[in-house]
């Protein structure tokens, strides 16, 4: 899961049903690039630094993205100059920290068991969003959103009842709860700021806020890291990070949201869970441990309880 905004939009009219079905394939696509980012971000861990793949990911996506929404650039510069702190603070948020954190996490844990403690962003998002705007949260989400939580403290104690008594973590994993509930402020906090801006184009202004936040930990990690040097095999992961990782799976997403409308696009996430489970499994050799299963399991239970179930309407008194 890359932040990527979840804007509420109008969902598409009965009339155009048949049309949207050619937006799933576009957000299935999305997902798989989404999930390749985990691939390529712990294959390259050791050879380089988090925060120079953060920076010159979010930079090159948003170079990338620029001159295609180039229509929107009047409202962009207008949205800047009247609300520069708040683009700064959402992007630093949603994308500075949400994936730094991934990438420092990936150090000392594999892409798969990151990709299910993400999972957890929807739910951290209905909490967040109770706690923050006020959204009612109600008994079935309220029971998923408990679920889940002991999925990923399954998951982060692997499965050891001890360390979780303790508090003894791998902090590989606390690093990827870090982002992910980074990323469900992110969401809450663009609900919140209405920055009246269409998906893309604030997408670009995000992805270059992000962008300079993250330039003074780069630069600190020239000053500090011996893995500041880009090698050939870090500008390979960067080529798809920035690429098909990053502007383009941006792309297809707003498109996705365009055909199917923001709610189910961002449905088709849980994807991406199991797209890296499968490309990590191919690709890097990784296997699910038996507390990956079982956390996986009360996430999914968790998942299910907040976002299927739907409580029963209470009648009108006559």
């Amino acid at each position: 899961m890359q932040a990527i905004p979840i804007v509420h939009r109008p969902e598409p009219p009965a009339i155009a049903a048949p049309s949207s079905l050619g937006g799933y394939p576009t957000a299935v696509l999305c997902w798989l690039l989404s999930a390749g980012v985990y691939i390529a971000a712990k294959w390259v861990a050791p050879e380089m630094p988090p925060w120079g793949l953060c920076f010159w990911r979010l930079l090159l996506a948003c170079a990338i993205l620029l001159p295609i929404v180039h229509r929107h650039h009047g409202a962009m510069i207008a949205l800047l100059r009247s609300r520069p702190l708040e683009v700064v603070a959402v992007g630093a948020i949603g994308l500075t920290l949400c994936q730094g954190m991934i990438y420092h996490g990936l150090n000392d844990t594999d892409a798969t068991t990151a990709g299910i403690i993400m999972a957890m962003s929807p739910i951290m998002t209905m909490v967040l969003a109770r706690l923050v705007l006020g959204e009612p949260l109600g008994l079935w989400k309220a029971l998923g959103a408990v679920v889940a939580l002991a999925g990923m403290l399954v998951i982060v104690a692997h499965g050891n009842i001890e360390a979780l008594v303790k508090l003894r973590f791998n902090v590989g994993e606390l690093w990827i709860v870090g982002s992910a509930f980074c990323w469900a402020l992110y969401t809450v906090l663009l609900r919140r700021s209405k920055f009246g801006l269409e998906l893309l184009p604030l997408v670009v202004l995000l992805l270059g806020a992000g962008a300079l936040v993250a330039l003074p930990f780069h630069l600190w990690e020239i000053a500090n890291d011996e893995r500041s040097a880009l090698n050939a095999h870090g500008l390979l992961a960067l080529a798809y990070l920035a690429g098909p990782g990053g502007a383009l799976m941006y792309y297809l997403y707003n498109k996705s949201v365009e055909t199917l409308g923001a709610s189910r696009a961002s449905m088709l996430l849980y994807l991406q869970t199991l797209f890296v489970a499968i490309l990590a499994y191919l690709l890097l050799g990784e296997s699910l441990h038996d507390y990956d299963l079982v956390g996986a399991a009360f996430i999914v239970v968790g998942v299910v309880l907040a976002t299927v179930i739907k409580p029963k309407a209470v009648p009108a008194k006559a």
